[in-house]
């Protein structure tokens, strides 16, 4: 199982490093997401805090959409390559078929915080919080891509790639609900039910707490990784449930053709 986890992961590399298009992901979109917020937040003057309040949302977004992307090119390489259903009659199972591409993700959205993390430091006066504390928060924010990566392949196996988009869709309407700029508490009653029930809101919440701010829900850890764990079991499930009857549909054959 490790070796053919590790096989699918270092299929993501060697696509990524023949794609320009990859590159970009990693570096090009989130520095502009960065130097776009710093400058905002200097010409409002807002202070150190608040600053750091807007960068680390910045920040965070661009290594979710990094962990998510690289999730759901696991299924799309295959799927624009045509070659869909090859891959499937190999003996790989859904869990490491969606593990390995997100072990490559983890490498990438390191290299995308750690290079966002010193851009903002040198630009904005930026600084992280404590060690355990963006540590913790950072690990939350991965499994938060895997989530949104496996919400992609559900989707595609039901409807399809038509709907490929909505791989770039959930992970940018998912910051909005979960206060990437904003505290959750500014949000209608409604969408904040709806924030209480995503993880990252909680991840979010306990990484501010590392520059002052307080906590707008309780045990923010507790509920975050709980809701992961319980997100991710129900997706496996429902994902190897979607492969089942896209190999009955005929699914499998029209997205490998």
């Amino acid at each position: 199982m490790f070796g053919r986890i590790f096989a699918l992961a270092y299929r993501n590399y060697v696509f990524s490093i023949r794609n320009i298009s990859a590159v970009l992901e990693v570096l090009f979109w989130p520095v502009i997401g960065i130097v776009s917020i710093g400058m905002m937040g200097s010409f409002l003057k807002v202070d150190k805090q608040m600053l750091a309040f807007l960068l680390t949302g910045a920040i965070m977004a661009g290594v979710l959409q990094v962990v998510q992307l690289d999730v759901a090119f696991g299924f799309l390489y295959d799927v624009w390559s045509k070659s869909l259903k090859q891959t499937l009659m190999s003996p790989v199972s859904s869990f490491e078929y969606v593990i390995g591409p997100w072990l490559f993700s983890m490498v990438k959205g390191t290299i995308a915080f750690t290079f966002l993390s010193l851009l903002s430091l040198w630009w904005f006066k930026f600084y992280l919080p404590p060690p355990a504390t963006f540590i913790i928060a950072f690990g939350g924010v991965m499994l938060s891509g895997l989530i949104v990566g496996m919400i992609v392949i559900y989707f595609l196996m039901i409807f399809g790639s038509r709907i490929d988009v909505v791989a770039w869709m959930i992970s940018v309407l998912m910051m909005l609900v979960c206060g990437i700029y904003y505290p959750v508490t500014m949000l209608p009653s409604g969408i904040v039910v709806i924030a209480k029930l995503i993880p990252l809101t909680y991840f979010l919440e306990y990484f501010r707490t590392g520059y002052g701010f307080p906590l707008n829900f309780a045990h923010p850890l507790l509920k975050g990784y709980g809701l992961s764990l319980l997100y991710v079991t129900f997706l496996f499930f429902m994902i190897e449930t979607a492969l089942m009857k896209a190999k009955k549909t005929g699914m499998i054959v029209r997205l490998s053709e």
